[in-house]
Formats: C-alpha cells, structure tokens, sequence
C-alpha cells in the first residue's frame, strides 16, 4: 500500500482554478444548445478550439513538443477518458437534465475514485478523508434532489445514466494520470490531448448530421468554453490528478457543483433554495475536512 502525496498550496490553487472554471462551462454550454447548437458537435468544436488554442500558447513559450512512448497513457487516459467521453456524455445529458444538476452528478468522481484508488493505486485512505467523502457526496445527493425529479419526463433517466458515465470516464483519466505519469509537463500534453478528444469525437457528430446553425450566442460560448475556461480548466485538473491526493482531488471536484448552482441560478435563472445551500454547505465542508493538514509523523 502507497502513502498518498502530500498536500501543496500549488495544488490547492489548481483545484480551486478547476472548479472555478469548469463550473461556469456548464451555464454557458446549456445556453449555446438552447440557442441552436447540436451537442455532439458543439463537444467537436470545444475540444478542436482547445486543441488550437493551447498548441498556440505552447508554440509562442518555445515549449510545444511531441508526446513520446511514455505519454502514451496519459494521453489517451485523458483524450478518451477525461475529454472525449466526458464531452460526449455530459453534452447529451445537458439537453435532458438542467445545467445545475449536470455540473452535480457528472462531478461526483469520488464514487468511483474511492475503490479505485485503493484497488488500483494501492493509497491508504485516512479515516477523515472517507468521512470528507461522505459529507461531499451526502451534500451531492441534497443539491441533485432526486425525490424532486419528474423521472417519467422524456430523455430523464437516460440523461442522468449518462452522466454517471461522464464521471466513470473522468475518474478513470485521474487514475490513469496518477498511476502512469506522463514523460511531458501536464501542459505540453494538454494540445495533444485536445486533439486525440476531437478526433474521437468527429464520428459521434457525423453520425449526428450536420452541425446545424450556430447563432452568435452559440459562437461566443465556444469561444468562452473552448478558448479559455476549457483549456485552462483541463491543466489545472491534470496538474492537480498528478500532484495531490486522489481523494482529496476527488472530494475538491464536488465543489463544482455548488459554483455550477450558483452561476446557474444567476446566469439562467434556475431555483436556488434551502437544498442547495444545505448541499453546498455540506460539500464545502467535506472539502475542508479532506484539505485539512494530517498530523506529520
């Protein structure tokens, strides 16, 4: 059994700029689909744009390079995993499930990071950070409310089956990253894994027809999405999967959730009541209990 790292203010910053970031995708993205644009190729061109925007970055820092063999499964852990199969399921479920639930239960990783972690990484858990876990997911299962969900609505229970996949496949990308680290920095890899996403997502929106028409407010929240928020939000999760914790990665994921609620409830207008300042109360503090400094032997 492995020791799990030790906690870094680096890390911490990562984690908060993920959640930041990654929580306002959500909003955004359910606003370009309610204005026009297809899921599926909405997904291609977030990825794509992210692509070409961080190979730019890369190229002008004199820092763009080749993944060689031993990037292989980071690459692909993240490609298919973290980006690819993320996009394509929580891109469907958004046009079944409202943006606030979305950016829950495609975040709840800790339910699959938990047995994997010990089963797979071999990482002692302390005690407090199970407890964390369990306050973090208790808080997720009060914001997602399921005893108010009309399940008999079309597309309802197949949108949040969806999401359950989306946060497999991000777990499954965090193992991966921990237990092969790449040969390059989290932010070399970065374009490459854009572009592995978008390649495995192009067959998807094909299938899907055409990618239909893409109003101004479409375009500029893929500008937002896949030109900044996507890219940058993507290195800190990568960065942060290498460097600290599995669990306490996981645990801070949930914090999403309560920034998603709140840019939701102020961006479109969706319900913000006691449940999700009970939940998001709840999340925080599971946060904090798994951030919390251990005793030093």
């Amino acid at each position: 059994m492995l020791a799990s790292r030790p906690m870094t203010q680096a890390g911490l910053l990562q984690l908060l700029g993920s959640v930041v970031l990654l929580s306002s995708a959500w909003p955004i993205t359910k606003v370009a689909l309610a204005a026009g644009a297809v899921a599926s190729w909405f997904a291609v061109g977030r990825a794509g744009l992210s692509a070409v925007v961080a190979m730019g970055v890369l190229a002008v820092l004199g820092r763009l390079r080749v993944p060689t063999r031993q990037d292989v499964p980071a690459l692909f852990g993240v490609g298919l995993g973290q980006l690819a199969a993320f996009f394509a399921f929580a891109h469907e479920a958004v046009a079944y499930v409202p943006a606030g639930r979305t950016t829950i239960l495609c975040n709840v990783t800790t339910i699959f990071i938990a047995p994997l972690s010990v089963l797979v990484l071999g990482e002692r858990i302390p005690g407090r950070r199970w407890a964390a876990a369990g306050l973090g997911l208790a808080g997720s299962a009060v914001l997602m409310s399921p005893w108010s969900i009309d399940w008999t609505a079309p597309g309802m229970l197949l949108g949040h089956f969806y999401l359950l996949g989306a946060a497999f496949t991000f777990s499954m990308a965090i193992v991966i990253v921990r237990a092969r680290p790449p040969a390059l920095s989290m932010l070399q890899l970065l374009p490459w894994c854009f572009v592995v996403a978008a390649m495995a997502l192009l067959p998807l929106a094909l299938r899907h027809g055409g990618p239909g028409a893409w109003p101004a407010a479409s375009l500029w929240s893929l500008a937002f999405i896949g030109g900044f928020a996507g890219p940058v939000g993507t290195w800190c999760v990568m960065q942060m999967a290498g460097s600290m914790p599995v669990m306490v990665s996981s645990i801070g994921m949930l914090a999403t959730p309560a920034f998603g609620l709140a840019m939701s409830t102020l961006w479109l207008g969706e319900a913000f009541g006691v449940d999700m300042m009970l939940g998001s109360a709840l999340i925080l503090g599971g946060v904090g209990v798994a951030a919390w400094p251990g005793r030093r032997r």
